[in-house]
């Protein structure tokens, strides 16, 4: 596998403003780190606005073969964590896929 990624992987769900806290720090425990032990990188990222809080998970992969090793089938397929339906507004029903056209570029 090349450290370079080609494809990110991209989860949202959204909260009510009162379990954005807990929601985050839930992710943060059960849901991240089984993407650090296998993707090349990964970001969670949160928007809060006045009537709920939405989360994005931005894994990176070098191709969909690794993605699709780390899923087990369908990398668009949502595998919701244990507290999902008690924390999130609504259920997610899909993964977004993207092509890195440009990758990211820090100085």
């Amino acid at each position: 596998m090349t450290n370079v990624p080609s494809i990110a992987r991209i989860w949202r769900g959204r909260t009510k403003p009162e379990f954005a806290d807990e929601y985050e720090a839930y992710n943060r425990a059960v849901g991240i780190p089984p993407l650090l032990k296998t993707a090349l990188g990964v970001q969670l990222l949160r928007e809060d606005r006045e009537d709920e809080t939405w989360f994005t998970t931005i894994s990176y992969w070098a191709d969909m073969e690794s993605m699709t090793a780390f899923t087990k089938g369908d990398p668009q397929q949502v595998h919701h964590l244990e507290r999902d339906a008690e924390l999130l507004c609504e259920l997610p029903e899909r993964i977004q896929i993207h092509k890195i056209v440009v990758p990211p570029r820090l100085r």
